[in-house]
């Protein structure tokens, strides 16, 4: 095995894992629900933040996409570029760069500035999350293993549920630059935490260029990414431009809205945790289940959507369904790659943020060319696609089929 390597001095430097590791833990969770949450914001600010910036929401759109790009490509390209760098001071210096991306982000004058201050916020992100996959389980027993990556990877879910309503609440309460503030604050939090509950974590394998890529021979990684891409693609073409299609089907307002994307995110929390557990048996089955519901939602939402009720009906199964999406093709892509699981991670992270790059690309240019609620149906046909390729493709071997 040539592909990932460990050093001798790493393993003799390893801290030992013991109890007194799960407040580093909960410091990586709360690293990775900023991360997510602050690359999201912008989905529900669009409609502010475009105003106030000069540019239509399907350009507004774009610091999503941005972000995600940059995400995509610079979480598989930072793992071999941090060699052996100490895993604690590479997550803080990640985490600085993410506080300085959002103070930016709640400065912009101008949209230019909003794009420069995004892409610091995907290299951020982007590093936090690669790293964060593979430390949980140096600092609890081995026994606990499971439970503390589980925790870790909740930040992921909980963020992708929660950051953008918590973002839309704010923004409606003090501006949508508020949102922003908060979220360098929160970063700020992160950095402490991390500084002061993290052991030194000596790197425990280094990973040369191209190493990671070559973890897509296996047939069931393979089938692992191309799940994640097409319904991250899909949820993100539809979601990210969530606002207008409530505004336009339900005829609700901004504070509705706000209350909307509220019950869709404690949906999905819960959402996170079942799929966790249906996802530690059986990845294959519980991505089948989620890729159903996922579908059938999306596509209903401009039909059944017309009122309040209805909609708020759709959001919780809309929640529940994407809530356990991070969780189980996470657990997908770590059982198909036990033996490198940061390689691997940095992988899904490029998948996943590259998806949420192309969902709201392709959810702007249908908003913009055909009508916002077209995205709905495009997001459920790409749903579709996961669907077929969780039931075609191959699950890793130690999941029931």
């Amino acid at each position: 095995m040539t592909q990932v390597q460990e050093s001798s001095g790493a393993r003799a430097a390893r801290p030992a894992p013991s109890r007194s590791g799960w407040p580093g833990v909960a410091a990586l969770a709360l690293g990775t629900f900023t991360v997510v949450t602050s690359e999201m914001l912008p989905v529900g600010l669009l409609t502010p933040m475009g105003r106030s910036l000069g540019v239509p929401e399907g350009v507004a759109g774009l610091t999503l996409t941005v972000t995600g790009l940059v995400a995509a490509l610079s979480a598989p390209a930072l793992v071999p570029l941090l060699g052996r760098a100490d895993r604690r001071t590479a997550l803080c210096v990640l985490v600085a760069v993410l506080v300085v991306g959002n103070l930016g982000a709640a400065w912009a004058p101008d949209f230019a500035t909003m794009v420069v201050a995004r892409v610091l916020v995907g290299v951020g992100m982007g590093g936090v999350w690669a790293v964060a996959a593979g430390l949980a389980v140096r600092l609890v027993p081995a026994k606990s293993a499971g439970t503390a990556t589980s925790l870790v990877f909740s930040g992921i879910a909980v963020a992708s549920v929660l950051g953008v309503p918590a973002g839309t609440c704010l923004g409606e309460l003090a501006g949508w630059r508020a949102a922003f503030l908060a979220a360098a604050g929160l970063g700020a939090v992160v950095l402490a935490a991390a500084a002061l509950l993290l052991p030194p974590l000596p790197a425990e394998r280094t990973v040369p260029f191209g190493g990671a890529l070559r973890l897509t021979r296996d047939p069931r990684l393979r089938t692992g990414l191309l799940v994640v891409g097409f319904l991250v693609t899909g949820h993100f073409a539809a979601y990210t431009y969530i606002r207008p299609v409530l505004e336009d089907v339900s005829g609700v307002g901004a504070g509705t809205i706000g209350v909307l994307l509220l019950v869709y995110g404690i949906a999905g929390v819960a959402g996170n945790f079942l799929a966790g557990a249906g996802a530690a048996r059986s990845p294959r089955t519980t991505l089948l289940v989620i890729g159903t519901v996922l579908a059938a939602t999306v596509a209903a939402l401009p039909w059944l959507g017309g009122s309040p009720a209805l909609a708020a009906v759709l959001m919780v199964l809309w929640g529940l369904g994407y809530g356990g999406v991070s969780v189980s093709t996470q657990t997908w892509v770590l059982l198909a790659a036990p033996d490198a699981r940061e390689a691997a991670s940095s992988l899904f992270v490029g998948v996943f943020n590259g998806a949420i790059a192309l969902g709201a690309l392709a959810g702007g240019l249908v908003a913009d060319g055909i009508g916002v609620t077209a995205v709905t149906v495009t997001g459920a046909a790409l749903v579709a696609g996961a669907l077929v390729t969780t039931a075609a493709g191959r699950a890793p071997a130690t999941a029931r089929p």
